[in-house]
């Protein structure tokens, strides 16, 4: 099998990304871009899941339907496929869709470390923002204007999609970076409008964020997606109230039924996140303003000197 080698360095136009296997941890991949880690993987045991938001996610996807039952799951940002490949392990034969900018950087990684032969994993290639405003059946589409592409790279590998095959998802997870970095385009209001516009009536949205106190990015985000969504809950992993606490990672779920992740809080994996729902959540959100294309911003840079 090709993932057997310890180590594959991608090739990409203008970056340097490589897959390391553990050598503790047979199976065990890291996915870096530039030196920034991205994702891990394990062949191996795909519901093994190494970062604490990655847990969270998966346990309100394994809440989003009967054990078992299909999930048809959407994954903006694509990374080493972590999460498809659980919700294959879990949901075998569930519809996915994966909208990735960067086709060099998912081929390598699909060439790399394969998917399960009857996985129904396909790619949509292109920038989430423009792919999210492409007209739905009776829409004009968005002319918001994209960002250049980075090419094409390598021939594509997989199956692809349409941006019209992306509807009614049952579940999002939007974790779109640019190196450590989320551009505003794709963390507005009107963004998250058209994520909303291609969920189901039902379907659960999760959004992955890197912030740390005061929490002023990770706020907004937070009172954008109220603005969109009738329900949403926020699970953190650094204390909320510690001004020397670290960046870390913030996950944002929101839909339009009530949260099964607030409804069921044991869902969440031990040690216990910190959970804001509700009343607390409205508490820490406070005056934070809701982030639209027109006054939005990037999230922090981790290499900002105030993270030290």
């Amino acid at each position: 099998m090709p993932w057997k080698r310890r180590v594959f360095s991608l090739s990409l136009d203008d970056r340097k990304a490589k897959l390391v296997q553990s050598r503790k941890r047979p199976g065990r991949f890291e996915l870096s871009v530039d030196g920034i880690p991205q994702s891990v993987v394990s062949m191996v045991e795909p519901t093994d899941l190494e970062y604490a938001y990655t847990r969270h996610i998966a346990r309100a996807m394994d809440a989003a339907a009967e054990p078992g039952a299909p999930l048809f799951t959407v994954h903006l940002g694509a990374g080493a496929l972590t999460l498809a490949r659980y919700v294959e392990a879990t949901r075998a034969g569930s519809p996915q869709i994966v909208v990735e900018f960067e086709p060099a950087l998912y081929t390598a990684v699909v060439d790399a470390l394969p998917l399960p032969p009857d996985s129904d994993v396909r790619v949509i290639f292109g920038d989430a923002r423009t792919v999210a405003d492409a007209g739905l059946p009776g829409e004009e589409p968005s002319t918001v204007p994209s960002p250049p592409s980075r090419g094409p790279g390598a021939a594509p590998t997989g199956s692809t999609a349409a941006a019209a095959e992306w509807v009614d998802a049952r579940f999002t997870v939007v974790d779109l970076w640019d190196a450590a970095v989320i551009r505003h385009r794709v963390a507005s209001q009107e963004f998250y409008r058209r994520v909303a516009a291609r969920s189901a009536a039902t379907g659960v949205v999760a959004v992955n964020l890197l912030d740390g106190h005061p929490f002023e990015y990770s706020r907004r985000q937070a009172a954008t997606l109220r603005s969109v969504f009738a329900h949403v809950a926020v699970v953190l992993d650094a204390e909320p109230e510690d001004d020397e606490g670290p960046l870390g990672n913030v996950v944002i779920f929101a839909s339009d039924e009530p949260l099964d992740i607030a409804t069921t809080p044991d869902l969440l994996d031990a040690p216990r996140s910190h959970f804001l729902h509700a009343d607390p959540l409205t508490s820490w959100i406070g005056d934070a303003r809701i982030m639209t294309d027109a006054d939005g911003t990037d999230s922090p840079d981790p290499d900002d000197p105030l993270w030290d």
